[in-house]
This record gives C-alpha cells, sequence and structure tokens, in this order.
C-alpha cells in the first residue's frame, strides 16, 4: 500500500488511534461510486467514457471488488476483521458514524468491534476510523474539544490525495525503511469470488472488472474453512461445475493453470501460515 490511496490513508488513521491507546471500533472508507453488483464494462461504457477511464476499471469500482481488495489490505495490515461477510456498507452521513458503527447493543449495526468496513453517502473521498475509551479523563477531554460526550469519537480524513502522496511513501521507505501499508502476519481476512451471473461447467472466469464475477470480503478462519475462492486467483480459471449468480465460487468447483505464478505464491502463503493445503 502507498499514500494517497485510502488503505494508505485508513493505516494513517489506525496508527495515530492506536498510538494514543484507543481502542479501535470501526476503521473504514466512503464507496466512492455508487454500489451495482451486476455493473458489467458494456453498461458502464458510457460513463467511464465521460469520465475519461477505463470501463473495466470503473465496473471494478461500482461492483464493489475495490473496496473489498482494500478494506482485505486493511484488514490484513491491522488485525481488524470484516464483521460480516462483504461488509455493512450502511448510507450514512459523516455525523452518523459513530451511532451506526457501534455495537447493537448500543442502537448500531455491529456484532463486534475492531471490524473494517465503508459506508455510502456523502462519506468519500474521505476515510474514518471510529474509536472509543473507557479511561474517563480521557472522555472528559474530549467531550472539552467537541469530540463528542462518546462513547464512539470520530477520527476523519476528508480526502485522499492519490499519486500526489506518492512521495511520501517512498521518502518514509528510503529515510525511515518502513512501508506504508503491508500485511502484518497470518491473514485475518480474504477477497472472495462471487458469481456475477449464472456461470456454466467449462467457461473460463474472465476476471476481475469484467462480466463474470465481484468480489466480497470474509474472514480468512471463515474462507479457509468453506474452501471460498481467493479473488484474485479466479481470471482463468475453468469452471468444474455450475455456479448459480451470487454464488460464492469455492476451489472444489474450479480447475486452475498448475503453473501459474499466482496458484503457487497462493500454495507458498498457505503453506507458511496453516498446515493445510487446499
Amino acid at each position: 500500500g502507498r499514500a494517497g490511496d485510502e488503505p494508505g490513508a485508513i493505516k494513517e488513521l489506525y496508527d495515530f488511534a492506536k498510538s494514543l491507546g484507543f481502542k479501535i471500533v470501526a476503521a473504514g472508507k466512503g464507496k466512492n461510486n455508487p454500489l451495482d453488483k451486476e455493473a458489467t464494462p458494456e453498461n458502464l461504457k458510457d460513463i467511464a467514457l465521460k469520465k475519461g477511464m477505463n470501463p473495466k476499471m470503473l465496473t471494478e469500482f461500482v461492483d464493489g471488488s475495490k473496496t473489498m481488495i482494500e478494506m482485505t489490505a486493511v484488514a490484513n495490515a491491522t488485525g481488524l476483521v470484516p464483521d460480516v461477510r462483504g461488509m455493512h456498507g450502511p448510507r450514512c452521513e459523516l455525523s452518523e458514524l459513530t451511532s451506526i458503527f457501534s455495537l447493537k447493543e448500543k442502537g448500531g449495526i455491529l456484532n463486534e468491534e475492531e471490524v473494517v468496513d465503508y459506508a455510502l453517502g456523502t462519506i468519500a473521498p474521505g476515510v474514518f476510523v471510529v474509536v472509543t475509551t473507557e479511561n474517563k479523563r480521557l472522555r472528559k477531554d474530549l467531550e472539552y474539544l467537541r469530540m463528542g460526550k462518546g462513547p464512539n469519537y470520530l477520527l476523519h480524513r476528508p480526502y485522499h490525495l492519490a499519486s500526489i502522496e506518492v512521495p511520501l511513501s517512498v521518502a518514509r521507505a528510503v529515510i525511515y525503511q518502513e512501508p506504508t501499508l503491508v500485511s502484518s502476519g497470518k491473514p485475518v481476512a480474504e477477497a472472495i469470488t462471487v458469481a456475477k451471473r449464472d456461470l456454466r461447467v467449462g467457461e473460463r472466469i474472465d476476471g476481475i472488472g469484467k462480466f463474470d464475477i465481484y468480489g466480497s470480503i470474509e474472514k480468512a478462519s471463515v474462507a479457509h474453512k468453506e474452501n471460498l475462492l481467493p479473488l484474485g486467483l479466479a481470471e482463468g480459471a475453468v469452471l468444474k461445475t455450475n455456479v448459480k449468480k451470487g454464488g460464492y465460487i469455492t476451489w472444489h468447483q474450479i480447475e486452475l493453470e498448475k503453473r501459474s505464478v499466482l496458484l503457487s505464491l497462493r500454495r507458498l502463503q498457505d503453506k507458511l501460515f496453516s498446515p493445510k493445503e487446499n
């Protein structure tokens, strides 16, 4: 990850919050495009051309794949996990983030704290971290500083400046030998593969941002238990069974090119973190 993109910007807020001793409730981003899981390069072609974008790139934005990949990266860099498969992605305003991203017993939507998620609405292009603390002195100071009465508080960055910020990552790497965003160890989340349409035996999956699939996110332990296919390995896979639209594709349902470099690297990763292989 690098400075200027949402994952890097989220990590900066996360590090700031953790350094001050706050507990993370939720970390996330505003989704920049309306969510349409059925989006294809064909039905987005005109919009993409008006924006000067590649239709494939716009498709992976709109169908949610980019957001799922980004939040998987954040999860694996921080240890935060998705609360539910695909995350919640509520539509909300900035002022509602601390109440919506709170535990269900406190009136929010979360089953647990320390999660990654995203929000639809006016949050984009910003990123956010919702934090809490049991320290009474900190709560008093935060209320005085107009951060609200708690128990949750919002840290928000209303922008990410894309390539303009990249020199910061370069300088950090050269001067301090530190990455902006990197996996911290055993993965805690996985970007998984969902059928965008009814898929048939013998078909070759076309890949992210196209017609066949889109991405979702799941806890790594659940993805492993259910044998869910990592999104990054889906392109070029040949189906051994039919998969209904909206179905989660598994390792058992596809045939991968045995000489694939990506597959070899994935096997090494699995071997490193688990004695079991797919």
